[in-house]
């Protein structure tokens, strides 16, 4: 019987390796590991806090401001982050079938707060009901055996759009 852990552990592995690359500094490694790693854990909130508390239980304070660092101010880019993605999975979707479907969608995602970017008060597919939240359009390609996110945009709702001290203070460039 095959060793499913040691299959999944070998795999994830592979996946941050290809990753690695585009991040650029090797010190970014870890942070990207432990991030990709915490957004898989069954969590409810998937804020760097909570995940540096179940990557590094033993020192939370530290790995929180390494994620943070990572995730706000580290200069990779994103775009180039899911191309890689993208060039990494789309093979082994393909293996599967070919690719059937290309799926527009809108995601939301529920928030506590108000500091986020993009949170509104807005309809959030989630929930079924409007609630403060973030909303993400996202390109997916699909088969019948998978599916992959290729394109994703943060929504910004008109109270942010036409608040030039929030974009600002937010570090979103001026529509």
């Amino acid at each position: 019987m095959p060793d499913w852990t040691a299959e999944s552990e070998a795999a994830f592995d592979a996946y941050i390796d290809a990753l690695i690359g585009v991040i650029g500094h090797a010190d970014r490694a870890e942070p990207l590991k432990d991030y990709c790693l915490g957004l898989l854990m069954p969590m409810e909130r998937k804020s760097v806090e909570p995940l540096a508390a179940v990557t590094a239980p033993s020192r939370v304070a530290a790995k929180h401001q390494s994620l943070l660092h990572f995730v706000g101010q580290a200069p990779w880019s994103d775009a180039a982050l899911l191309a890689r993605v993208r060039d990494w999975v789309l093979p082994r979707i393909e293996q599967r079938g070919p690719i059937r479907a290309w799926i527009v969608d809108d995601t939301g995602f529920p928030k506590k707060g108000k500091h986020s970017v993009g949170v509104a008060r807005q309809y959030c597919g989630q929930l079924g009901k409007q609630d403060n939240c973030q909303i993400a359009v996202s390109l997916s390609i699909a088969n019948d055996a998978a599916s992959l996110p290729i394109a994703y945009e943060l929504y910004l709702p008109h109270s942010w759009a036409e608040d030039p001290e929030q974009r600002k203070k937010a570090k979103i460039p001026a529509v």
